[in-house]
């Protein structure tokens, strides 16, 4: 690799190292990755659009969605909106195409994008509460670890619930609330989306409606109980 990128194996080493990160996730990824290292995003984004148009090239109607993760600022989301729709602007011309609709939303997975969330709706024209993120940063959890304790805390009838797999509504499901209200006070017909495995929760549907949520996305195994259980919410 050193050689091919044209530099020594000892700088190879020290980069390598100087990446590293005592916490990864509170650390350089999401949208900073994509304000330090701009071209990870370019190059995600071409991939993306390359394809777009080539299908549009052969009828298909495509509208990509461009989502942008772990916003904390509406200022990170200007900053790369704007970096994306140049650099987008710069595909459909080497591809001498006309520019066909597509869309920049954020997800929602900070307390801070909760509260700050109609700012973001002024740029963002669509959310998505990317809930494994947002009960982390909410509960000081690990997703990666609640395992370990979880169940001594349904035992103890401390917790009734794994709240990676159940929305707890008084607490995660309340900064959902208010970012939705405050959201849609600017934009009261923005999409508003929930990824994660609460997406496909039956038990966690019902609430998702209550709210307004517009939509929801989980594991592929997880669709049809999620479809039935939307049906059932909608009839109820």
């Amino acid at each position: 690799m050193a050689e091919k990128l044209q530099i020594s194996a000892e700088t190879l080493t020290q980069k390598i190292a100087s990446l590293q990160e005592t916490n990864p996730m509170l650390g350089h990824r999401g949208c900073r990755l994509g304000i330090t290292q701009p071209q990870i995003y370019k190059m995600q984004v071409e991939a993306i659009f390359n394809s777009a148009i080539r299908l549009a090239k052969e009828g298909m109607v495509i509208k990509p969605e461009i989502m942008i993760p772990l916003i904390a600022e509406k200022s990170e989301l200007v900053y790369l909106k704007k970096l994306l729709v140049e650099h987008i602007g710069t595909i459909f011309n080497k591809h001498h195409i006309e520019p066909f609709p597509y869309e920049i939303g954020t997800m929602i997975e900070l307390p801070r994008a909760c509260f700050i969330a109609d700012q973001l709706a002024e740029e963002a024209d669509f959310f998505s509460f990317g809930t494994n993120d947002l009960t982390q940063m909410t509960y000081g959890f690990s997703r990666d670890d609640i395992g370990k304790f979880i169940q001594h805390y349904k035992d103890k009838e401390i917790m009734s619930f794994d709240p990676f797999q159940t929305i707890d509504q008084t607490g995660v499901g309340e900064l959902m609330k208010i970012a939705i209200s405050k959201a849609r006070q600017v934009n009261p017909n923005l999409p508003i989306g929930v990824c994660g495995e609460v997406g496909g929760d039956p038990a966690s549907i019902p609430f998702f409606q209550d709210i307004g949520i517009t939509y929801v996305s989980c594991s592929p195994y997880r669709v049809p109980a999620a479809r039935l259980a939307v049906a059932q919410a909608n009839l109820s």
